[in-house]
Protein backbone atom coordinates (compact mmCIF):
# COMPACT_ATOMS: atom_id res chain seq x y z
CA UNK A 1 0.00 0.00 0.00
CA UNK A 2 1.30 3.29 -0.65
CA UNK A 3 1.64 5.91 1.51
CA UNK A 4 -0.86 7.88 2.86
CA UNK A 5 -1.81 10.51 0.51
CA UNK A 6 -1.46 14.94 1.15
CA UNK A 7 -5.25 15.07 1.38
CA UNK A 8 -5.38 12.08 4.20
CA UNK A 9 -3.47 14.23 6.08
CA UNK A 10 -5.97 17.06 5.08
CA UNK A 11 -8.91 15.72 6.65
CA UNK A 12 -7.19 14.73 9.69
CA UNK A 13 -6.71 18.45 9.99
CA UNK A 14 -10.12 19.33 9.13
CA UNK A 15 -11.65 16.64 11.39
CA UNK A 16 -13.44 14.85 9.14
CA UNK A 17 -14.36 11.73 10.84
CA UNK A 18 -14.98 8.17 9.20
CA UNK A 19 -18.56 7.52 8.32
CA UNK A 20 -19.50 4.65 10.32
CA UNK A 21 -23.27 4.47 9.13
CA UNK A 22 -24.94 2.84 6.28
CA UNK A 23 -26.53 4.30 3.05
CA UNK A 24 -29.15 3.48 4.15
CA UNK A 25 -29.56 5.62 7.38
CA UNK A 26 -28.27 8.26 5.45
CA UNK A 27 -31.10 7.96 3.37
CA UNK A 28 -33.62 7.51 6.33
CA UNK A 29 -31.85 10.21 7.90
CA UNK A 30 -32.60 12.41 4.93
CA UNK A 31 -36.22 11.50 4.30
CA UNK A 32 -36.89 12.34 8.06
CA UNK A 33 -35.88 15.70 8.45
CA UNK A 34 -38.14 16.16 5.11
CA UNK A 35 -41.19 14.89 6.78
CA UNK A 36 -40.56 16.51 10.00
CA UNK A 37 -40.19 20.00 7.80
CA UNK A 38 -43.30 19.41 6.30
CA UNK A 39 -45.14 18.44 10.01
CA UNK A 40 -43.50 21.31 11.45
CA UNK A 41 -45.09 23.82 8.93
CA UNK A 42 -48.61 21.74 8.13
CA UNK A 43 -48.85 21.17 12.54
CA UNK A 44 -48.29 25.14 12.86
CA UNK A 45 -50.60 26.35 10.00
CA UNK A 46 -53.32 23.96 11.40
CA UNK A 47 -52.96 26.01 14.80
CA UNK A 48 -52.49 29.66 13.12
CA UNK A 49 -53.81 29.62 9.61
CA UNK A 50 -53.13 33.19 8.91
CA UNK A 51 -49.83 33.23 10.26
CA UNK A 52 -48.76 35.12 13.87
CA UNK A 53 -49.14 38.64 13.27
CA UNK A 54 -51.76 41.12 12.09
CA UNK A 55 -50.05 40.28 8.28
CA UNK A 56 -52.20 37.68 6.83
CA UNK A 57 -49.46 34.91 6.09
CA UNK A 58 -46.80 35.50 8.54
CA UNK A 59 -43.90 33.57 9.36
CA UNK A 60 -45.12 29.95 10.14
CA UNK A 61 -41.70 28.59 10.70
CA UNK A 62 -38.33 29.35 12.59
CA UNK A 63 -35.46 28.64 10.15
CA UNK A 64 -33.82 27.13 13.47
CA UNK A 65 -35.89 24.03 12.64
CA UNK A 66 -34.23 23.29 10.20
CA UNK A 67 -31.09 23.10 12.31
CA UNK A 68 -33.24 20.93 14.55
CA UNK A 69 -34.17 18.62 11.68
CA UNK A 70 -31.11 17.81 11.20
CA UNK A 71 -29.99 16.99 15.30
CA UNK A 72 -33.58 14.85 15.20
CA UNK A 73 -33.38 12.80 12.30
CA UNK A 74 -29.44 12.47 11.77
CA UNK A 75 -28.39 12.27 15.19
CA UNK A 76 -31.47 10.94 17.18
CA UNK A 77 -29.24 9.22 19.88
CA UNK A 78 -27.31 12.29 20.61
CA UNK A 79 -26.95 13.94 23.71
CA UNK A 80 -27.74 17.23 22.01
CA UNK A 81 -30.97 15.95 20.04
CA UNK A 82 -33.30 14.50 23.20
CA UNK A 83 -36.57 16.43 24.13
CA UNK A 84 -34.76 18.09 27.07
CA UNK A 85 -32.04 19.98 25.21
CA UNK A 86 -34.76 20.63 22.43
CA UNK A 87 -37.46 22.05 23.83
CA UNK A 88 -35.47 24.00 26.92
CA UNK A 89 -32.93 24.97 24.26
CA UNK A 90 -35.52 26.65 22.10
CA UNK A 91 -37.44 27.87 24.70
CA UNK A 92 -34.82 29.32 27.01
CA UNK A 93 -32.95 30.88 24.11
CA UNK A 94 -36.62 32.43 22.55
CA UNK A 95 -36.82 34.77 26.34
CA UNK A 96 -33.26 35.71 26.29
CA UNK A 97 -33.59 36.86 22.99
CA UNK A 98 -37.23 38.75 23.49
CA UNK A 99 -35.41 40.11 26.77
CA UNK A 100 -32.67 41.39 25.06
CA UNK A 101 -34.31 43.04 22.14
CA UNK A 102 -36.90 44.64 24.96
CA UNK A 103 -33.85 45.95 27.23
CA UNK A 104 -31.50 46.97 24.32
CA UNK A 105 -33.35 47.57 21.35
CA UNK A 106 -31.74 48.81 17.88
CA UNK A 107 -28.06 48.38 19.60
CA UNK A 108 -25.89 47.11 16.93
CA UNK A 109 -24.38 44.54 19.74
CA UNK A 110 -27.99 42.97 21.09
CA UNK A 111 -27.85 40.58 18.73
CA UNK A 112 -24.47 39.20 19.95
CA UNK A 113 -25.41 39.52 23.63
CA UNK A 114 -28.66 37.31 22.92
CA UNK A 115 -26.59 34.36 20.90
CA UNK A 116 -23.91 34.71 24.24
CA UNK A 117 -26.19 34.88 26.76
CA UNK A 118 -28.52 31.79 25.19
CA UNK A 119 -25.74 29.82 25.33
CA UNK A 120 -24.55 30.17 29.07
CA UNK A 121 -28.22 29.79 29.88
CA UNK A 122 -28.70 26.11 28.09
CA UNK A 123 -25.24 25.19 29.82
CA UNK A 124 -26.62 26.21 32.88
CA UNK A 125 -29.60 24.45 32.62
CA UNK A 126 -28.39 21.55 31.13
CA UNK A 127 -30.12 21.69 27.51
CA UNK A 128 -27.75 22.95 24.59
CA UNK A 129 -29.27 22.79 21.27
CA UNK A 130 -27.18 24.62 18.95
CA UNK A 131 -30.19 25.65 17.00
CA UNK A 132 -31.07 27.08 20.00
CA UNK A 133 -28.70 30.20 19.07
CA UNK A 134 -30.46 30.39 16.04
CA UNK A 135 -33.86 30.88 18.07
CA UNK A 136 -32.19 33.76 20.37
CA UNK A 137 -31.22 35.52 17.09
CA UNK A 138 -33.85 35.65 15.19
CA UNK A 139 -35.97 37.35 18.32
CA UNK A 140 -33.73 40.37 17.65
CA UNK A 141 -32.96 40.33 14.28
CA UNK A 142 -36.49 39.17 13.18
CA UNK A 143 -37.91 42.14 12.32
CA UNK A 144 -40.77 44.58 12.98
CA UNK A 145 -43.44 41.89 13.01
CA UNK A 146 -41.47 39.42 15.40
CA UNK A 147 -40.70 42.44 17.78
CA UNK A 148 -44.34 42.75 18.22
CA UNK A 149 -44.59 39.63 19.44
CA UNK A 150 -43.19 39.81 22.27
CA UNK A 151 -43.07 37.10 24.44
CA UNK A 152 -46.11 35.33 22.70
CA UNK A 153 -42.71 34.81 20.32
CA UNK A 154 -42.14 31.72 22.95
CA UNK A 155 -45.93 30.44 21.86
CA UNK A 156 -45.95 30.80 18.32
CA UNK A 157 -43.67 30.31 16.65
CA UNK A 158 -41.29 28.78 19.01
CA UNK A 159 -43.09 26.16 21.19
CA UNK A 160 -45.36 25.16 18.24
CA UNK A 161 -42.65 24.19 16.22
CA UNK A 162 -40.93 22.53 18.74
CA UNK A 163 -43.57 20.71 19.36
CA UNK A 164 -44.38 19.60 16.19
CA UNK A 165 -40.81 18.83 15.13
CA UNK A 166 -40.63 16.41 18.39
CA UNK A 167 -43.80 14.56 17.99
CA UNK A 168 -42.50 14.14 14.04
CA UNK A 169 -39.03 13.04 15.62
CA UNK A 170 -40.67 10.07 17.91
CA UNK A 171 -43.14 9.02 15.47
CA UNK A 172 -40.57 8.76 12.14
CA UNK A 173 -37.79 7.03 14.26
CA UNK A 174 -40.43 4.61 15.82
CA UNK A 175 -40.45 2.86 12.44
CA UNK A 176 -36.33 1.80 12.91
CA UNK A 177 -35.88 -0.07 16.51
CA UNK A 178 -32.10 1.00 16.12
CA UNK A 179 -32.67 4.79 16.25
CA UNK A 180 -35.80 5.33 18.46
CA UNK A 181 -35.89 8.55 20.12
CA UNK A 182 -35.87 9.78 22.62
CA UNK A 183 -32.49 7.60 23.34
CA UNK A 184 -34.00 6.34 26.56
CA UNK A 185 -36.49 4.10 24.47
CA UNK A 186 -33.68 2.83 22.94
CA UNK A 187 -31.41 1.94 25.42
CA UNK A 188 -34.73 0.33 26.77
CA UNK A 189 -35.85 -1.72 22.95
CA UNK A 190 -32.39 -2.91 22.55
CA UNK A 191 -30.70 -3.81 25.69
CA UNK A 192 -27.12 -4.65 25.69
CA UNK A 193 -26.50 -8.18 27.36
CA UNK A 194 -23.83 -7.58 30.00
CA UNK A 195 -20.52 -9.85 30.90
CA UNK A 196 -19.62 -10.68 34.34
CA UNK A 197 -16.50 -8.86 34.53
CA UNK A 198 -14.73 -11.83 35.97
CA UNK A 199 -15.29 -13.60 32.95
CA UNK A 200 -13.52 -10.77 30.70
CA UNK A 201 -10.26 -11.82 29.15
CA UNK A 202 -9.20 -9.11 26.18
CA UNK A 203 -8.20 -5.97 25.92
CA UNK A 204 -10.32 -3.26 24.25
CA UNK A 205 -8.68 -2.34 21.29
CA UNK A 206 -9.45 0.75 18.48
CA UNK A 207 -10.44 -2.29 15.82
CA UNK A 208 -12.95 -3.53 18.15
CA UNK A 209 -14.29 0.00 18.76
CA UNK A 210 -14.84 0.82 14.65
CA UNK A 211 -16.58 -2.81 14.69
CA UNK A 212 -19.04 -1.67 17.44
CA UNK A 213 -19.53 2.01 15.32
CA UNK A 214 -20.45 -0.14 12.29
CA UNK A 215 -22.85 -2.27 14.65
CA UNK A 216 -24.57 0.62 16.41
CA UNK A 217 -24.65 2.51 12.54
CA UNK A 218 -25.47 5.62 13.43
CA UNK A 219 -23.78 9.22 13.28
CA UNK A 220 -22.12 9.37 17.42
CA UNK A 221 -22.75 12.40 19.24
CA UNK A 222 -22.25 10.76 22.17
CA UNK A 223 -24.49 10.79 25.23
CA UNK A 224 -22.96 8.58 28.71
CA UNK A 225 -25.12 5.85 28.29
CA UNK A 226 -24.23 5.32 24.36
CA UNK A 227 -20.67 5.68 25.13
CA UNK A 228 -21.41 2.47 27.62
CA UNK A 229 -23.28 0.74 24.59
CA UNK A 230 -21.05 1.17 22.30
CA UNK A 231 -18.10 -0.24 24.92
CA UNK A 232 -19.76 -2.85 25.79
CA UNK A 233 -20.54 -3.63 22.09
CA UNK A 234 -16.71 -3.21 21.38
CA UNK A 235 -15.96 -5.64 24.23
CA UNK A 236 -18.10 -8.11 23.15
CA UNK A 237 -16.93 -8.21 19.83
CA UNK A 238 -13.17 -8.27 21.08
CA UNK A 239 -13.95 -11.51 22.76
CA UNK A 240 -15.65 -12.79 19.51
CA UNK A 241 -12.32 -11.82 17.01
CA UNK A 242 -9.36 -12.25 19.56
CA UNK A 243 -6.25 -13.57 17.10
CA UNK A 244 -2.98 -13.11 17.76
CA UNK A 245 -0.03 -13.23 14.81
CA UNK A 246 1.72 -16.68 14.28
CA UNK A 247 3.56 -15.35 11.22
CA UNK A 248 5.08 -12.08 10.12
CA UNK A 249 4.75 -12.01 6.45
CA UNK A 250 6.04 -9.80 3.95
CA UNK A 251 3.35 -7.32 2.32
CA UNK A 252 -0.03 -7.97 5.03
CA UNK A 253 -0.78 -5.24 7.96
CA UNK A 254 -0.85 -5.76 11.84
CA UNK A 255 -2.04 -3.44 14.10
CA UNK A 256 -0.91 -3.12 17.94
CA UNK A 257 -4.46 -3.32 19.74
CA UNK A 258 -4.40 0.05 21.28
CA UNK A 259 -6.39 2.72 21.82
CA UNK A 260 -6.33 6.36 21.43
CA UNK A 261 -3.11 8.10 20.53
CA UNK A 262 -1.33 4.90 20.97
CA UNK A 263 -2.81 3.07 18.23
CA UNK A 264 -0.77 1.94 15.38
CA UNK A 265 -0.90 0.24 11.64
CA UNK A 266 2.31 -1.24 9.81
CA UNK A 267 2.76 -2.76 6.85
CA UNK A 268 5.57 -5.06 6.68
CA UNK A 269 7.64 -4.56 3.70
CA UNK A 270 10.35 -6.96 3.95
CA UNK A 271 11.19 -10.17 6.31
CA UNK A 272 14.52 -11.64 6.21
CA UNK A 273 13.69 -14.76 8.12
CA UNK A 274 12.78 -17.31 5.67
CA UNK A 275 11.71 -19.81 8.90
CA UNK A 276 8.96 -18.25 10.28
CA UNK A 277 9.97 -20.28 14.09
CA UNK A 278 13.60 -18.19 13.60
CA UNK A 279 14.08 -14.85 14.02
CA UNK A 280 15.62 -12.30 11.44
CA UNK A 281 14.90 -8.70 10.67
CA UNK A 282 11.63 -6.71 9.56
CA UNK A 283 11.40 -3.64 7.77
CA UNK A 284 7.79 -2.02 7.98
CA UNK A 285 6.18 1.17 7.63
CA UNK A 286 3.75 2.45 9.99
CA UNK A 287 0.22 3.66 7.73
CA UNK A 288 -2.20 4.68 10.41
CA UNK A 289 -1.88 6.01 14.04
CA UNK A 290 0.76 6.44 16.20
CA UNK A 291 3.83 7.29 14.08
CA UNK A 292 1.98 7.26 10.52
CA UNK A 293 4.38 7.94 7.90
CA UNK A 294 7.47 6.81 9.41
CA UNK A 295 9.47 3.99 8.82
CA UNK A 296 11.69 1.45 10.73
CA UNK A 297 13.21 -2.50 10.87
CA UNK A 298 13.47 -4.23 14.21
CA UNK A 299 14.08 -8.10 14.81
CA UNK A 300 10.98 -10.71 14.08
CA UNK A 301 10.47 -11.42 17.50
CA UNK A 302 10.52 -7.34 19.00
CA UNK A 303 7.78 -7.22 15.97
CA UNK A 304 5.61 -10.28 16.83
CA UNK A 305 5.77 -8.75 20.67
CA UNK A 306 4.36 -5.64 19.05
CA UNK A 307 1.58 -6.78 16.81
CA UNK A 308 -1.78 -8.10 18.29
CA UNK A 309 -2.93 -9.47 15.44
CA UNK A 310 -3.32 -9.08 11.69
CA UNK A 311 -5.82 -6.15 10.01
CA UNK A 312 -6.68 -5.35 6.61
CA UNK A 313 -7.86 -1.71 5.12
CA UNK A 314 -11.65 -1.57 4.53
CA UNK A 315 -11.56 2.09 2.99
CA UNK A 316 -12.06 5.72 4.79
CA UNK A 317 -9.02 5.27 6.60
CA UNK A 318 -10.06 1.85 8.90
CA UNK A 319 -9.21 -0.78 9.71
CA UNK A 320 -10.31 -4.27 11.11
CA UNK A 321 -9.03 -7.53 12.26
CA UNK A 322 -8.14 -10.23 9.12
CA UNK A 323 -10.49 -13.64 10.04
Amino acid sequence: MPPASPFHELRLWLGIERSTTSHGEKWISGIGALLGIVAVYWITRAVFPHGFTTTPGGALMLTSMGASAVLLFAVPLGALSQPWAVVAGHLVSAVVGVSCQKLFPGETWTAALAVGLAVGAMHYLRCIHPPGGATALAAVIGGAEVHALGYHYLVAPVAINVAAIVLAALAFNAFFPWRRYPAHIHRRAQAVPATEPAQRQFELTQEDLYAAMEQLNSYVDITSESLTELLELAKQHAERNITHPREIEAGRFYSNGKLGNLWSVRQVLDNSATDPASDGTVRYQVLAGDGMHRSGQCSVAEFRQWARFEVQPQGNGRWFKRE
